[in-house]
């Protein structure tokens, strides 16, 4: 399925648990609203995609190229120790791509992030300074890629 026939929506829980920094060519870019981690989803927008195997191979390649700008420039945002790029999908079936700056001792180390701990939103501050120390990353993953 390529999602032709209907248009695309953004899942319920990602648009509850998640702030838009905008889109990329291919996706849409959300910051996870849990200041415990840098980290950020890439939303392909092709509705009713559940795994990247469908969406069509020039996609593929643009999810990884928009994947890779995201990671490289998050790292030197944040000065990770390991970037942790996942699609799951166990809770939410729509297709998305984790990515989470990882620091060694963080409270997580070194297992994952889920159910560590409860989300802590981010407070209105703390909300503008993620977000304006991410727009370059966020302009580079621009719709030229």
């Amino acid at each position: 399925m390529n999602g032709a026939e209907q248009p695309f929506a953004l899942h319920e829980r990602l648009e509850a648990d998640t702030v838009s920094l905008g889109q990329s060519g291919l996706c849409e870019i959300r910051l996870m609203n849990d200041s415990h981690w840098p980290w950020i989803l890439l939303v392909p927008r092709v509705a009713g995609v559940r795994e990247i195997y469908q969406l069509t191979q020039i996609q593929q390649q643009q999810l990884l190229a928009e994947s890779s700008l995201l990671g490289e420039g998050m790292m030197e945002v944040f000065g990770g120790d390991k970037l942790n790029v996942a699609a799951l999908g166990n809770m939410v079936p729509q297709l998305h791509l984790h990515h989470i700056v990882r620091h060694e001792g963080d409270p997580a180390w070194p297992g994952p992030v889920w159910g560590k701990q409860p989300p802590e939103a981010y407070s209105a501050d703390e909300l503008a300074a993620v977000t304006s120390r991410l727009e370059p990353v966020i302009k580079a993953l621009g719709p030229e890629i």
